[in-house]
């Protein structure tokens, strides 16, 4: 079942103009519009949150604008820079989240995410991730991912919620029927003519006889319905960059067999590898698309760790996931892509008589993050803090070491906790290690321990760093297990029993 996620921006040109201003564009809650000629007369083509809190509307002269807001800030609309901007967006959208995107003028993108939202934490976490990056970016976006793009494309724009994920198979003619009619991307003049009509909703127009509708206004209106609630399918014509190395395979009769599509992935890697060649450029991320005899597209997606051009590992890669695809009645068209490609150096073989080389793992890496997900394989790296939580990052499994390194007078658990988890303990001596403690309903006893080590907070970032200092001890219990465990403060209250203690990490 395909999965397409709309991703919205209603206030994609006054966003774009304020990221394009810098320092000197106007404060966000400064009413905002971006005027253009309808004819002779000026009008408003966008307006921020702000202006339209203050009761401006897209289409309104500009003028009658000025005169209901005082200190209204008005430019110059660039409805032509905003669309190359939007096909920009779109590109880092093909490189980040799936294979098949095409930006949806003039203020949104369509993703065509199946079978890639398991790389990303799922389509919940996706959209989280597609939100909330744009939001640091300065552009306020909404998204619906559903199985079809005319309902993708309606809940995004027209639903109550900023992220809404509709379950695979189920188009939600409920959650569709009480939409507006401006949801199904009719023409303007067609909405104004049903609206004339008395057709408000998409339920009014989806219980209409569907001849009377085509007699009067054309195809239009029936497949629109038609495509938003999956009755008929609606290509995605991908975007692809000038510059970017593919190449392709037309067949005269449709293929469908996997041995036949291994067969030509074999060949069409060959061939983008001797590209690549020519340009000293290694793959770090292929997308293999096959084109449908009922228009539809199927993609695999694969990434590798460092700059590849190797012909049998690329093979391997892309044949893994060929039982994802679903060739219906037939291929008619295969195009392999280098989304992302780096300078790919040739590399100096080292002679036996020589000290050995280090072992190359990237391939067993690519092999887990094409399966799992490239974001859920990272290795540890130190940082530098006092503080042991903020002393730890992930970095991704192919990246040069950091040059960082941890304490060497006292040892780090093999496992840190997330978070600190409060014990409950029995302590003799203020400086001393507990002699009991329960940690997740389990009471333990300590035979051996040692420390404390002190550390204290970081004092530069925060004025409540000022009083946080934590002594560290190793305690090992009587089973031989051993745990990293702090008084949170400097002892001075173990007198009247108010310190507390908690474990925050389990040696090896």
């Amino acid at each position: 079942m395909p999965r397409v996620v709309s991703l919205f921006l209603p206030m994609w040109p006054t966003d774009r103009f304020r990221r394009k201003s810098g320092d000197a564009a106007p404060p966000p809650e400064t009413p905002l519009v971006l005027i253009g000629r309808d004819g002779r007369r000026r009008v408003v083509l966008a307006a921020d949150a702000a202006a339209r809190n203050a009761g401006l509307r897209i289409g309104m002269p500009a003028s009658k604008a000025q005169a209901l807001v005082p200190g209204l800030i008005v430019h110059d609309a660039e409805p032509e820079a905003d669309e190359i901007a939007l096909e920009r967006l779109a590109l880092w959208a093909l490189r980040r989240y799936a294979p098949v995107v095409a930006s949806d003028p003039p203020d949104g993108i369509v993703i065509d995410t199946t079978g890639a939202d398991h790389l990303h934490g799922g389509e919940a976490a996706m959209l989280t991730e597609m939100v909330a990056r744009l939001g640091a970016s300065g552009f306020t976006a909404r998204c619906a991912v559903a199985d079809t793009w005319g309902a993708a494309h309606a809940l995004a724009r027209f639903g109550t919620r900023r992220r809404l994920v509709v379950p695979s198979g189920a188009i939600a003619q409920a959650i569709l029927l009480p939409l507006p009619i401006a949801a199904l991307r009719l023409p303007a003049v067609t909405i104004d003519s049903l609206r004339r009509l008395g057709f408000e909703t998409i339920a009014d127009l989806a219980g209409t006889p569907r001849a009377s509708l085509a007699l009067r206004f054309g195809p239009e209106p029936g497949r629109r319905l038609d495509q938003a609630f999956g009755r008929v399918s609606e290509p995605i014509e991908p975007i692809r960059p000038e510059e970017i190395v593919e190449v392709r395979r037309n067949f005269a009769e449709p293929i469908g067999a996997a041995e036949t599509i291994a067969r030509y992935t074999g060949k069409l890697v060959a061939e983008l590898c001797a590209s690549l060649e020519t340009r000293g450029l290694g793959a770090r991320r292929l997308d293999l698309l096959f084109f449908r005899v009922d228009n539809r597209v199927e993609a695999i997606r694969v990434g590798t760790a460092t700059p590849v051009r190797d012909l049998k590992r690329l093979t391997r890669l892309l044949t893994d996931k060929i039982e994802t695809i679903d060739p219906g009645f037939g291929i008619e068209l295969m195009r392999l892509v280098a989304t992302v490609a780096e300078p790919l150096r040739a590399k100096q073989m080292i002679s036996a008589l020589a000290e050995a080389a280090e072992p190359d793992v990237s391939d067993v890496i690519d092999i887990l993050a094409n399966r799992v997900g490239e974001d859920r394989l990272y290795r540890f790296a130190p940082v530098q803090s006092d503080v042991p939580e903020r002393s730890v990052q992930r970095i991704a499994p192919m990246a040069p070491d950091t040059g960082e390194g941890w304490p060497g007078h006292w040892p780090r658990p093999a496992r840190l906790l997330p978070r600190p988890e409060p014990i409950e303990t029995v302590a003799l001596l203020p400086d001393h290690p507990p002699v009991t403690f329960t940690w997740r309903g389990v009471r333990r006893r300590v035979k051996r321990a040692d420390g404390p080590e002190r550390v204290f907070g970081e004092w530069w970032k925060r004025d409540a760093e000022l009083a946080a200092v934590r002594d560290y001890f190793q305690v090992e219990d009587e089973n031989g297990e051993r745990y990293w465990v702090f008084r949170a403060g400097d002892g001075e209250d173990a007198a009247t029993g108010s310190h507390k203690w908690f474990m925050h990490g389990i040696f090896g």
